[in-house]
């Protein structure tokens, strides 16, 4: 890997990454979304171009700045993440069911969790390669006065990836135990609650509302409590497996953004084609294995990133055509249905 972090050598990539994602934050919620509706199939799609295409365009600055390396540290843990972020994706369509949320109040609920995620995964990120950068052995035993090994083996990285292989053990025959989930009695729900009172309906798109003289939290900002420490336990999941692809800081949470950003868009998407991902748990769990493995191994032998970005685009891939070739039995009924 390339120790060299980008920011210290090219502080003008921070200034226009802050800019475009302000920009188009802002864009976002005051002018194409500044009223509550129902998001089409057009317009999902229009906008998971518009995000994949910025992120596109970014990677290529990383490329004519950086070089090649860093483009490959971009481009994969810009895909690791959106990969992952869709198995966080099924869970939102189940909370959404679960508190009977209206369609056009869902991305609303979904872009005040985004700008969330923006301030956790910076916490996460540079915490994390800021912890990683301290615990190397060799490190350790030469502050003790001691000879090092060979390999320069990483105690929170082997951790990281002794604990991805399990993850994707567990991802692969964990089944829809999410199904039955009561999203009520979640930490984010009980958190709300603890702090406010909650009333019994919805009041529009409105996070508050005033019932007999009295200021009360709406069942709309349950949810975006639910959906905040949703994401936040899935980060313990993806946040470890980009830093199998780099040590940058940077390069982790500009990739790590650009994903999280496009999550809306794609949220409608799948809710409306779910039949083309039945497969990608069990794509994901490969996925979350392989990255496992790398981190484990890398003291020993580095995958570099470009094979790494072969085979998660491979694996992903092959889960969507192995989605549509091979239906569940409740898709099978509605298509006979049909």
């Amino acid at each position: 890997m390339n120790n060299h972090p980008i920011f210290s050598e090219h502080p003008g990539l921070i200034a226009i990454f802050a800019i475009a994602v302000v920009v188009m934050l802002l864009l976002d919620l005051g002018i194409f979304n500044k009223k509550s509706h129902e998001v089409s199939n057009k317009e999902a799609i229009t906008w998971s171009i518009v995000w994949i295409s910025l992120a596109m365009l970014f990677s290529g600055l990383v490329y004519h700045y950086a070089g090649a390396t860093k483009f490959y540290e971009f481009q994969s843990a810009y895909w690791i993440e959106k990969a992952l972020s869709v198995d966080n994706l099924f869970v939102f369509i189940l909370v959404f069911k679960f508190f009977d949320v209206a369609n056009s109040n869902k991305h609303k609920v979904l872009f005040w969790g985004i700008v969330g995620a923006l301030v956790l995964r910076a916490l996460f990120i540079f915490s994390g390669a800021f912890l990683i950068e301290l615990t190397y052995l060799n490190k350790i035993l030469a502050m003790m006065g001691m000879e090092g090994f060979k390999y320069d083996i990483n105690i929170i990285m082997t951790l990281f990836g002794l604990f991805l292989v399990y993850a994707g053990i567990k991802s692969w025959s964990s089944g829809d135990d999410d199904d039955d989930e009561d999203y009520n009695d979640t930490r984010g729900a009980r958190l709300i609650r603890k702090f406010f009172s909650v009333s019994d309906k919805y009041d529009g798109d409105k996070f508050f509302t005033i019932e007999n003289g009295k200021k009360l939290a709406t069942p709309l900002l349950v949810v975006v409590a639910v959906i905040e420490f949703t994401d936040l336990l899935f980060a313990v999941d993806s946040i470890p497996a980009i830093f199998a692809i780099s040590n940058d800081p940077f390069i982790l949470y500009t990739s790590n953004i650009f994903a999280i950003l496009g999550l809306r868009a794609l949220f409608f998407l799948l809710d409306n084609f779910i039949h083309l991902f039945n497969k990608l748990p069990y794509g994901l769990a490969v996925i979350l294995s392989f990255i496992g493995v790398k981190m484990i191994i890398a003291p020993f032998y580095h995958i570099e990133s470009v094979i790494s970005l072969m085979v998660i685009g491979g694996v992903l891939l092959i889960s969507v055509i192995l989605s549509i070739m091979f239906p569940t039995k409740e898709e099978k009924e509605e298509d006979n249905e049909d």
